[in-house]
């Protein structure tokens, strides 16, 4: 299984999104992430955050949605302006759901206000990511309670 974490400029959420899911993750699924406008590069604080969690970063980088090297089986939405964008037509009839969090690269404030947006972005992330792992084999086979229960995993606050 192919999981897509679409953001709009694939720096930060998206990315941290990726490099955990593919840390957590059973070897039949994989997690790839892209950006409808990328920066480029990966916010420096993303790769520190997940290199303080033990989470390769290798092989990581900002890129765009119409480069993708597989369609993803499900796209997961990370930001709200991803959200609001369609998705590239050769994508085709994939699921799609929206887990918004934050932009931690918009915060601004004192350097420990900036970590604790990072890291919140983190946990929320990966309490969903963990919660979409959790999910049964029969509920990843079943497209309707699917598409349901990843709703629900966008809801989890952390």
């Amino acid at each position: 299984m192919q999981i897509l974490f679409l953001c709009t400029g694939n720096s930060c959420r998206s990315i941290i999104a990726e490099a955990t899911f593919n840390h957590l993750a059973p070897a039949h699924m994989h997690a790839m992430s892209a950006g409808s406008q990328p920066t480029g590069e990966i916010h420096p604080k993303s790769i520190a955050l997940l290199q303080a969690k033990g989470i390769s970063t290798e092989g990581y980088y900002s890129k765009s949605w119409a480069n993708l090297p597989q369609t993803p089986d499900i796209v997961i939405t990370v930001c709200s302006h991803a959200a609001g964008e369609t998705c590239p037509a050769y994508l085709g009839n994939v699921m799609r759901a929206h887990w918004g969090v934050e932009d931690p690269a918009k915060v601004s404030g004192s350097e420990e206000e900036i970590q604790a947006s990072f890291e919140q972005a983190y946990r929320v992330l990966s309490a969903r990511i963990a919660a979409f792992l959790a999910l049964d084999l029969a509920v990843l086979n079943d497209r309707v309670v699917l598409q349901s229960k990843l709703q629900a995993i966008g809801q989890i606050m952390s």
